[in-house]
């Protein structure tokens, strides 16, 4: 399975992404599910051109997008980010800590099984 991140640009200009890669890599959190098969191969921001990325991620051979935790209590357009993605990979709408989320549930679309 490969796996795109998509984090938040401003957290971006300071954060090193510890967080989101620790999470991945150590298979916590959101990515909890997944097996030594899932591949990490692309970690972008929410800035810029979001057609073009869309485009190259399906060119990658994505399937599923995780949106950062910084996204998701972030970017105003959390929800309408999730639900472009959502017309080309399943979206998981957080990266680690809590499902929950200080400010709002992580959205999950279509893979259900990374949301229960």
């Amino acid at each position: 399975m490969k796996i795109a991140i998509i984090v938040h640009k401003t957290t971006l200009d300071k954060c090193t992404g510890k967080g989101c890669l620790g999470a991945f890599f150590q298979r916590e959190d959101a990515f909890a599910p997944y097996g030594p098969e899932a591949r990490l191969v692309a970690f972008t921001h929410d800035g810029g051109a979001l057609d073009k990325k869309i485009e190259r991620l399906k060119q990658l051979g994505v399937e599923v997008v995780h949106l950062s935790s910084c996204v998701r209590s972030r970017n105003p357009a959390y929800e309408a980010l999730a639900r472009k993605l959502s017309e080309n990979f399943a979206v998981v709408g957080y990266t680690h800590g809590s499902r929950q989320g200080r400010t709002r549930a992580a959205i999950c679309l279509p893979a259900r099984k990374h949301c229960e």
